[in-house]
């Protein structure tokens, strides 16, 4: 199944591709959508909304996974950042696609084992996870950990059926990490711990 993860921002829009073979994962694509920061908000809006929409009919996903918003001390910034989201999820609702949505949080403990992992410790785990995937920037990596996360909640469902994949998917993420992928973590944390200590 090819599964489009998705990180929302008015600036940049992470995007990433993923097919899922039972418990294995492969990268197919990934990169950023970038709207005009001179541009009308209504246009940059617009922009985003027609770029993800053309991902959509490029790669063809089955399903897409969409980052929730964190609350920023900004008001405003907050603002366009739900602005942006709910264009980012409107897109694929409207090609027909299943749109699931992950707290940053959730995220994390899915790909990394915690939920306070560090965005390089996100990075380094996806470029475990997906070996040979020339990722194109920490927006992408973002949003394929978010496919990533949702891969787990489809092998879930498969596995379980609709119900019990649903109540996983809202419990710790973590339950959903197969015993290989735990212990890729392990030994990508382990490696970078050992790194920092040099």
């Amino acid at each position: 199944m090819r599964l489009i993860g998705l990180d929302p921002g008015l600036r940049n829009t992470g995007w990433g591709v993923i097919e899922t073979d039972g418990h294995a994962l492969r990268h197919v694509a990934d990169g950023t959508v970038r709207s005009d920061g001179d541009a009308p908000i209504a246009t940059r809006l617009t922009q985003l909304y027609d770029a993800v929409l053309e991902l959509i009919e490029r790669w063809r996903p089955a399903e897409a996974a969409v980052e929730e918003t964190f609350v920023n001390r900004n008001p405003e910034s907050t603002l366009k950042l739900g602005l942006a989201r709910g264009v980012v999820l409107l897109a694929p609702a409207k090609a027909g696609l299943p749109v699931a949505e992950y707290a940053p949080k959730r995220v994390k403990k899915s790909v990394v084992g915690t939920g306070s992992a560090t965005k390089e410790q996100v990075q380094a785990m996806i470029a475990t996870l997906l070996p040979g995937a020339r990722i194109a920037g920490a927006d992408a990596a973002d949003a394929l950990a978010v496919a990533v996360c949702h891969a787990h909640y489809v092998q879930a469902r498969n596995s379980y059926g609709t119900t019990a994949g649903t109540a996983v998917r809202k419990s710790a993420a973590g339950s959903t990490v197969q015993p290989g992928l735990q212990r890729a973590i392990a030994a990508a944390l382990a490696k970078e711990a050992g790194g920092a200590r040099s």
